[in-house]
């Protein structure tokens, strides 16, 4: 089915303006692209020729639909009033707006024909000097004149003929030229039924035209007038719909509008974003084949200074080598061919010489070596405005150069997060000022090495990294940090780990007498006393420190740890006093 429909509405988009739409008033086929031929206007307001519809395929309405369509010929005034259940079920497409037409019994031919297209055709005819008109009696010859009476076109010998009958003598004739200025000449409407009887009056009950013999036959009942007397109210009905429909019609053209004026920013928007990351792209890549030919520089940069500073280390240890040579060979030589007198005559040279020869200072290692990393996830700054990452790193990591920092280094508190900083740097000493090196930690009970702790090492991406640890019992832990699997500077080390912080039971005051409110029973751990049966302390009295201390331990320090055990050695600090 959807082969045949696509080549229609390939048609029908070629069309030009005007006749594309098919609607009444129109003149010219959608399908075969001529003039119309008895047109039939479909429930879809389009019109074809009825040659054109039977050309299209059927298909079976309860298959697409279930049966539970509208008939397409309803409100048709030829067709006769038919049970639903007795219709048709056979459909075809529009082949204008792909729309379902529900055929009826009689098929293409009982749809409603398009009387105004009719009209239309017939006026575009006589603008082309009537050619394609021809005689409506004798259907032979080309039209001449036009009975205004009968609303016939007649050829010159039905013209005479119709003058010489008694009945039409008097009816006007026209010039076939004088009609085109007119809007409409179409032909009376006759009665499907009567042929001869044409259609002037309405039935009100039935909703369709009929003729004269109708009203006395099958519409004898029925309330019938003239269309001329009844076309008002219908007329009105249909002003009233019309009017109904024309602020959709307002509203739906605004919303095409709206859309293609949101298509059109669309198209620009993306046409302005486009622009923008073309332009984005193409400074990236400039700015990234930039930081390419920088890179490849600096590479180049440094494998010729490494290679200078090989080639200078190889000519001194090839000096060095030959001097040496040279010592040994003359001193073998003499050892083993000069005599004793010769021997001792050049001994002093030949001891000097060997003498300096082994004060030679030289390392048997290349100066350099081919540690030479490319990081591409560091930043390397901007080129042209954009972040550039990408670096080349010489520098390597020497675990006998790192070095530990922080408070928590050798002592920590059970179930407190302690924690310290590694600072790498490499052998000259320098900070590293990169991440990525690998880091083992360990943390182990001195008296449960197979309960570890688990350590946590944070890479700041600068040289140092943040190592964090949480201890669960108190007791001596061995901390083992190693780069490379070497440990660092300080590894291993231990940390005495002490039981969680104790908070103070007692008050921090200046005074028993104070804080408890002149209490006499109150006592401190300070040990001071007061005269008149007082067992606390006092400003000024015996044992008083003379400054604000804890009543639970007698620490000076606010913030302190509390060091009271609650025993009997410390029988003053039992009772505490109560903060006013």
């Amino acid at each position: 089915m959807s082969e045949n429909r696509k080549p229609l509405l390939g048609i029908v988009s070629k069309l030009p303006n005007g006749t594309a739409l098919g609607n009444s008033g129109k003149t010219h086929c959608p399908l075969c692209l001529g003039l119309f031929k008895a047109p039939r206007l479909l429930p879809c307001l389009h019109t074809v020729c009825t040659t054109c519809l039977e050309q299209l395929e059927p298909f079976s309405v309860v298959d697409i639909r279930g049966g539970d369509s509208d008939t397409s010929s309803e409100g048709s005034i030829f067709q006769e009033l038919k049970p639903r259940s007795l219709q048709s079920q056979i459909g075809i497409l529009c082949p204008v707006c792909d729309a379902q037409v529900d055929l009826p019994m009689g098929g293409v031919k009982a749809l409603t024909i398009d009387h105004l297209a009719v009209n239309d055709v017939m006026l575009e005819s006589l603008r082309g000097e009537g050619q394609g008109l021809v005689c409506d009696l004798c259907n032979d010859r080309e039209v001449e004149k036009r009975c205004q009476t009968c609303k016939a076109n007649l050829c010159h010998f039905c013209c005479q003929a119709h003058r010489r009958q008694k009945k039409t003598t008097y009816h006007t004739m026209v010039d076939l030229k004088d009609l085109k200025g007119y809007s409409r000449i179409g032909k009376p409407i006759l009665c499907p039924v009567h042929p001869a009887e044409e259609l002037r009056l309405f039935c009100e009950f039935c909703d369709r035209p009929v003729c004269r013999d109708c009203v006395v036959g099958e519409h004898r009942e029925h309330p019938c007038d003239f269309t001329s007397n009844v076309i008002h109210k219908h007329g009105d009905s249909v002003r009233e719909l019309l009017k109904g429909t024309q602020p959709h019609v307002e509203a739906l053209e605004e919303a095409l509008a709206q859309i293609n004026i949101m298509n059109s920013a669309l198209q620009k928007r993306v046409e302005a974003v486009a622009a923008d990351v073309q332009t984005f792209s193409e400074g990236y890549i400039k700015a990234i084949e930039e930081h390419r030919d920088k890179l490849l520089k600096q590479l180049e940069d440094i494998r010729i200074q490494k290679e200078n500073s090989l080639q200078l280390q190889k000519a001194q240890l090839e000096q060095l080598l030959a001097d040496m040579r040279t010592g040994v060979e003359f001193t073998e030589h003499l050892l083993t061919s000069g005599s004793d007198l010769e021997i001792l005559i050049t001994k002093g040279v030949v001891v000097e010489r060997l003498r300096k020869l082994n004060k030679v200072q030289y390392s048997a290692r290349p100066g350099v070596n081919d540690k030479i990393r490319f990081c591409p996830q560091e930043k390397a700054g901007q080129c042209h405005g954009y972040e550039i990452y990408g670096t080349i790193n010489t520098k390597e990591v020497d675990p006998a150069k790192c070095v530990l920092q922080g408070e928590d280094l050798h002592r920590a508190r059970e179930k407190q997060t302690a924690s310290f900083t590694l600072l790498c740097k490499d052998a000259a000493g320098e900070i590293m000022g990169r991440g990525g090196d690998n880091i083992q930690v360990a943390v182990l009970p001195k008296d449960k090495k197979d309960s570890p702790v688990r350590p946590m090492v944070q890479d700041n991406k600068d040289g140092t990294y943040y190592i964090s640890y949480t201890p669960k019992e108190p007791g001596v832990y061995t901390v083992w940090v190693c780069v490379k699997e070497q440990h660092v500077q300080g590894s291993p080390f231990t940390v005495t780990v002490r039981r969680k912080h104790r908070p103070h039971p007692g008050v921090f005051h200046c005074c028993t007498f104070c804080s408890s409110g002149g209490q006499k029973t109150a006592r401190c751990a300070c040990g001071g006393t007061m005269p008149g049966g007082y067992l606390g302390c006092g400003h000024g009295h015996k044992g008083h420190p003379g400054r604000p201390h804890w009543s639970c331990c007698g620490k000076f320090n606010e913030k302190s740890e509390c060091t009271w055990t609650g025993g009997q050695s410390a029988s003053r600090s039992l009772l505490r006093t109560v903060a006013l």
